[in-house]
């Protein structure tokens, strides 16, 4: 008898959904643009079995991927579990074989070695395969149409890395895969590489190096000549596992790092270059980078404090809500330096946010136009509880050519998933497009996936796809034509 823990991360707003299947032409509010010919894949963390131990973590789900798929005006939705190896282990067992979040001391020992990713963390299409990821385990290959698991990738066997990161850029001058690995050669090691994979899925190279310190590595930035990682110290250990603390704790005590490594071949460890921050900080997810002259521009959000509180502080202090809030800000750092400090810290907005996103025709460019979810601090919550629809509740653009910003608010019962950018058929113009993302009723208990023009999106939503059912909080997505999809007419 399955019986899911009384903690917020299995109540409220993340009660498990566990639901499987499909729905033909979905019921639409408003006009889905009648050219968009594609797909929106996104996954979200879903245990298929109650967890062994009642202070597991949200994060530990396993992966349910969602494909709306968009053509002629309609939506289709199809909704299947990621068959990691961890599933397929549990659900030949019928019940939760793995234990705390990454950590493999506290597995039953029948899977003991056994990989214990869950691929719930993103999903992209690149080379006519669905890449389904979670950063401390390899690739995972789905039919991006289907949605059919075929299994863990090594590449051809040329990639020998134990993980494969949940945040990989694709560069829209080459058409290449940039992704990267860290503790590349297994549980709790320094090592990282760098690596990319051409549209025909080949690896081409990697560049070998080791980080500072055991930490989360979740996202990082491209340029045209650099691939940029953001370093904190939200770090792990053996003793940490051994006493079943929680993965990550973050210390305040250590420095924050921007690291830039080559992106060519031959390029070893003897080539990247560190850059310390003028302070501790916590660094999010990235909006993007790119080259100035010999200077390299990175733009994340930043908080002064921790802001992950099921990642608590190393001391045991408690969370700092307000310190944890995060804020776009520009790292500039300058190749023709000597030393290891930054140029420049320019803070980009005023208003909390995360999740942020750009055109992607745009990754590693100079670019004008971004997204992201924000705080709105005058608007009320009056949903139930969870860890974030009270915060992030607000869809924003962000003009930096003109430093407008337009917001769009759902409404108090509602909270707002990861948004997408969608560019507009035969278009080439820089936001010149649409962003889709899924709102939440959190009374209703009903999703949308919602569709709005991109730089209007203060505007609300042109179009909704209505679900009978609320997704649980998702983690990201991205958006494939049906030409990547190998579906095209």
């Amino acid at each position: 008898m399955a019986h899911f823990p009384d903690n917020p991360g299995f109540t409220g707003t993340l009660r498990p959904l566990r639901l499987q299947g499909d729905i033909l032409d979905m019921e639409i509010e408003g006009e889905v643009p009648a050219e968009l010919d594609g797909a929106f894949h996104r996954v979200h963390p879903d245990n298929q079995f109650a967890p062994m131990y009642e202070d597991d973590q949200f994060f530990n789900g396993d992966g349910m991927v969602s494909m709306f798929r968009v053509h002629g005006g309609k939506v289709d939705f199809r909704q299947r579990y990621a068959r990691t190896d961890k599933w397929t282990l549990e659900n030949r067992a019928g019940r939760s074989l793995f234990g705390h979040y990454r950590n493999h001391l506290t597995d039953d020992p029948s899977v003991a070695g056994e990989y214990r990713g869950t691929a719930n963390t993103n999903v992209m299409v690149h080379a006519g395969k669905l890449y389904a990821m979670k950063e401390d385990s390899p690739c995972l290959i789905m039919d991006p149409n289907t949605l059919e698991t075929s299994g863990y990738t090594d590449f051809g066997g040329r990639l020998d890395d134990k993980t494969f990161c949940a945040h990989p850029k694709i560069d829209p001058r080459t058409g290449n895969m940039c992704a990267f690995s860290y503790m590349s050669k297994g549980p709790l090691t320094h090592d990282m590489s760098y690596f990319e994979i051409s549209p025909e899925g080949e690896l081409l190279y990697k560049v070998e190096f080791r980080n500072k310190y055991l930490c989360m590595m979740h996202d990082f930035g491209i340029t045209e000549d650099y691939a940029v990682f953001n370093v904190m110290p939200c770090i792990t250990s053996l003793e940490r596992l051994e006493q079943r603390m929680p993965y990550f704790g973050f210390d305040h005590s250590l420095p924050t790092w921007c690291l830039v490594v080559p992106r060519k071949p031959g390029a070893n460890a003897g080539d990247v270059r560190w850059f310390k921050a003028p302070g501790n900080c916590f660094t999010g997810h990235v909006m993007n980078a790119f080259q100035d002259g010999t200077k390299i521009h990175f733009d994340l959000p930043i908080a002064q404090k921790n802001s992950f509180p099921f990642f608590p502080d190393v001391t045991g202090a408690p969370f700092d809500p307000v310190g944890g809030l995060s804020y776009l800000t520009r790292w500039t750092v300058d190749m023709a330096s000597n030393g290891e400090e930054f140029d420049s810290v320019t803070k980009l907005t005023e208003r909390p946010d995360e999740f942020p996103r750009i055109d992607d025709r745009y990754a590693g460019q100079e670019y004008r136009h971004g997204w992201m979810l924000t705080f709105d601090t005058t608007k009320s919550y009056e949903g139930p509880p969870g860890p974030f629809v009270s915060t992030l509740n607000s869809l924003c653009h962000k003009d930096f050519a003109t430093g407008e910003e337009k917001i769009w608010w759902p409404g108090a019962t509602c909270g707002i998933q990861e948004p997408a950018f969608i560019p507009r058929p035969g278009s080439t113009t820089e936001g010149d497009g649409y962003i889709v993302c899924l709102v939440d009723d959190h009374v209703a208990n009903y999703s949308d996936l919602c569709f709005f023009e991109a730089t209007r999106v203060d505007e609300g939503p042109i179009a909704r796809a209505k679900l009978p059912v609320k997704l649980r909080q998702g983690l990201h997505g991205n958006w494939s034509t049906a030409k990547k999809l190998g579906v095209a007419a």
